[in-house]
């Protein structure tokens, strides 16, 4: 059977995970659950940028990818980077099983503005759609709308909507079979 399973990297409220997780289910059609493991991201915390690699999270998580798992997200509150950008709120295998996502950058806090859960599960539930979605092949869609469009900032990320455009959604479930 086919499941997403959303892997917990360092430490934080698991709550947020059990409301990504019933979003994440309807938007693939497939059961989510969350791991028991959590990984420690360490490893990936480069001191000259004070943020963490994401493509190095990406390979450690291979491990409970090839176990049996369908596809794995990774959901983290630490700064998200690759060498060729400033920060990143997620990174995915296109057409691989791994994704990752950070809420780092995803919190009101981060700007300044007093925290506000709702919309931070709002965002990270798109995020996750969209970052799972590039691990189905889906490339950026034109339709801003749609939780594949690309988000450079977190305002665009507000514009999107948590689910895909008819078109990606068509071309996701085929492939999900």
């Amino acid at each position: 059977m086919k499941m997403l399973d959303l892997l917990p990297i360092g430490n934080f409220d698991e709550r947020l995970l059990r409301e990504v997780a019933p979003a994440l289910a309807d938007a693939f059609h497939v059961p989510c659950q969350i791991v028991g493991a959590r990984l420690d991201p360490q490893f990936a915390f480069h001191r000259e940028r004070q943020q963490y690699h994401s493509s190095e999270l990406l390979q450690a998580m291979q491990e409970l990818a090839a176990n049996g798992a369908w596809r794995v997200l990774g959901i983290t509150s630490v700064d998200l980077y690759i060498p060729i950008l400033t920060f990143v709120f997620g990174e995915a295998q296109m057409g691989g099983p791994c994704a990752v996502v950070s809420f780092h950058r995803l919190m009101q806090e981060f700007y300044g503005l007093p925290a506000d859960p709702a919309i931070l599960i709002e965002r990270v539930i798109k995020e996750s759609v969209h970052e799972v979605g590039h691990t189905l092949d889906l490339t950026h869609c034109d339709d801003y709308a749609c939780a594949m469009a690309p988000s450079h900032a977190v305002e665009w990320i507000d514009l999107k909507e948590a689910m895909l455009c008819p078109s990606c959604q068509s071309r996701a479930l085929e492939i999900v079979g």
